[in-house]
């Protein structure tokens, strides 16, 4: 068995449920499963998208083990014929996802499943362990990046839920903005290249001395001039001795402003604030004014914002496990939930108010339009709301249309937009990614991604992308789906009101 093969991490129930459809037949019965999530993680406006990749990929190695693999969970004769059918069980369904780097509001479909039931049902787990982890550090990235204009390196792969947690989630944080991941492995399958310092292990290698750090400095730039070279010099004392040795080593080998490759040094302890104003006086006065200084040490996006109001002289920030285990918020919330079954919607009823699901087979749209007063323009055109509607009612038609369009607010009629036909432009948040069990959406390199993603954020105003508080962006859904929602909550709860037994 492929160890890796991430279609198999799954829950055992996925596949006892799976056996009674089977064997009652319903294993041919076309289900619509949606997963989205709740709630964004500390008073987040939104999530942000990353992990769809893995999901197609996970979704194209179902029915890759042989029988045998099925017996180790499957044992026994009761589930001969059950393992013989999943051996063979290739998924040959559809699934639509947003792209990688998308901005994603509560309860839209990240990613809707139209498949036979079983085929369905079994890519639970899989597709959550796969979205939630990416989809926390991708969020937490976004949050931290945004709390300074500087860049932001991730290099968190030690305090990682493990190596695929390490790897993903490098490409995750960087879609959401960092400019860089320290996770060698995470570099070389997304073609982009892995950066990192020097540890306070190679400066104590040399001894724990003043002279053997100088030393350590100086072996460090011999073997890797030509590269962008940071000096990590807090080992013994930062102002003492640190900065002043960074200077000599770049003196003696000949590295000052002229440096095509990049220089600079790292505070890794200490007062960030004091410390890096005092560096940068020091590296100025003796003329290495291009010397950047690189801060670590257990930085989130608050500690950040602290920092840059305190005018540190920081040129750019590592962030370790604050984004590589989304600390602050490490369980991201995506459900996968049963909306369609054939053609009929189905929801799940609960008595707390936010589990209500929207059932049916939907679509999102996200409305843009020209606004002159507010916001961070592109091409004259800022996000104004997004809508999610059965496909094929009344407002995906006009949509599609461009005709004119009134968006209301589910809880309070009183609220409503209404845009006039011309006046707008939409884009569908939802691609179809699979057909028929084939791959049909084209590949994005982590560039693109990251671009895709900028190009989303600025689109909002700063308001709706301010960490604190934000101004929260109008998200509703359809006339035609909130009818669907109530007649089928109605018609339940009448029943339930009706039902006894003797």
């Amino acid at each position: 068995m492929d160890k890796l093969n991430t279609a198999y991490c799954s829950d055992k129930y996925q596949y006892t449920m799976g056996k009674s459809y089977l064997e009652c037949g319903k294993d041919k019965e076309i289900a619509t499963f949606n997963l989205f999530y709740r709630k964004a993680p500390e008073n987040n406006n939104w999530a942000v998208v990353s992990g769809t990749e893995e999901v197609i990929q996970m979704v194209q190695k179902l029915g890759t083990e042989p029988e045998e693999f099925y017996e180790k969970f499957l044992p026994g004769d009761d589930y001969k014929e059950f393992r013989k059918y999943l051996s063979t069980m290739k998924f040959t369904g559809a699934v639509y996802c947003m792209r990688e780097g998308e901005i994603a509001f509560p309860t839209q479909p990240i990613v809707t499943v139209v498949a036979p039931m079983i085929e369905a049902q079994v890519l639970e787990t899989p597709m959550l362990c796969i979205l939630n982890h990416q989809m926390a550090v991708a969020t937490k990235a976004s949050r931290v990046c945004r709390a300074t204009d500087k860049p932001v390196s991730e290099f968190g792969s030690r305090r990682a839920h493990g190596p695929w947690a390490a790897v993903y989630g490098g490409k995750a944080a960087q879609i959401a903005g960092c400019a860089s991941s320290s996770n060698i492995l995470t570099g070389a399958m997304n073609n982009v290249p892995s950066t990192g310092t020097m540890a306070h292990s190679f400066v104590t290698a040399y001894g724990s001395t003043v002279e053997g750090e100088h030393q350590a400095f100086c072996d460090y730039i011999r073997t890797h001039r030509g590269e962008n070279i940071i000096l990590l010099i807090d080992t013994y004392d930062t102002l003492k001795c640190g900065v002043k040795n960074a200077i000599r080593a770049f003196r003696e080998n000949g590295i000052d402003d002229s440096y095509p490759g990049g220089y600079g040094v790292r505070l890794d302890s200490g007062d960030l604030a004091y410390l890096s104003q005092e560096v940068r006086t020091i590296l100025d006065e003796h003329g290495l004014r291009k010397c950047k200084i690189f801060a670590t040490n257990s930085l989130d996006e608050y500690l950040i914002t602290d920092l840059e109001r305190q005018g540190a002289c920081i040129d750019s920030y590592g962030v370790g496990d604050a984004i590589a285990t989304s600390k602050a918020a490490p369980c991201f919330g995506n459900v996968y939930k049963l909306v369609q079954i054939g053609d009929q919607p189905v929801l799940k009823r609960s008595e707390d108010k936010i589990k209500l699901i929207n059932p049916g087979f939907q679509i999102t749209w996200r409305i843009s339009a020209l606004d002159s007063s507010k916001g961070n323009k592109i091409d004259g055109y800022v996000f104004k709301a997004d809508v999610t509607c059965l496909r094929g009612d009344k407002m995906d038609l006009a949509i599609q249309k461009g005709e004119t369009i009134t968006v209301r607010d589910e809880y309070d009629s009183f609220k409503y937009k209404t845009f006039e036909a011309g006046t707008y432009e939409a884009r569908p948040l939802q691609h179809q990614a699979i057909a028929n069990g084939k791959r049909v959406c084209p590949q994005h390199t982590l560039l693109q991604k990251k671009v895709f993603f900028k190009d989303n954020l600025h689109h909002f105003s700063p308001a709706e992308s301010r960490l604190i508080n934000p101004h929260y962006y109008k998200v509703d859904i359809s006339d035609d789906l909130y009818d669907t929602k109530m007649r089928l909550i109605d018609d339940l709860v009448k029943q339930i009101q009706a039902f006894e037994i003797d």
